[in-house]
């Protein structure tokens, strides 16, 4: 159940629980979220594979597969990152943080 671990960073973030989704969407409606929104951070899943299908904007957390294989096109607007010896758990949140703004600057530089 992903639920549970939604709640829990969305309270880490400040996010109200009505902002988690998580388990509460069908999978045409999870489309159309990530086709709206203006920049998606996700770990190596569909949901990844959808930003990148609509071109929405991204930051892809990658484990022990290598992002060359299964990751976004390389694009300013798509970012892929990776943990020490491939650890998803090792990629420090000041980096994730660092990679949201530095796809920010590529699509704002774009308009």
């Amino acid at each position: 159940e992903e639920r549970p671990l939604a709640e829990r960073v969305a309270a880490l973030a400040g996010l109200p629980r009505a902002a988690v989704l998580a388990g509460a969407t069908t999978v045409e409606e999870l489309a159309a979220l990530v086709a709206d929104a203006r920049l998606v951070v996700s770990n190596d899943t569909g949901v990844a594979h959808l930003a990148s299908a609509y071109r929405t904007p991204s930051v892809v957390l990658f484990g022990p597969v290598p992002p060359r294989r299964w990751g976004p096109p390389r694009r300013p607007q798509h970012l892929s990152l990776t943990g020490d010896a491939g650890r998803i758990d090792r990629i420090p949140v000041a980096r994730v943080i660092r990679a949201v703004a530095r796809v920010e600057y590529a699509i704002s530089a774009r308009r």
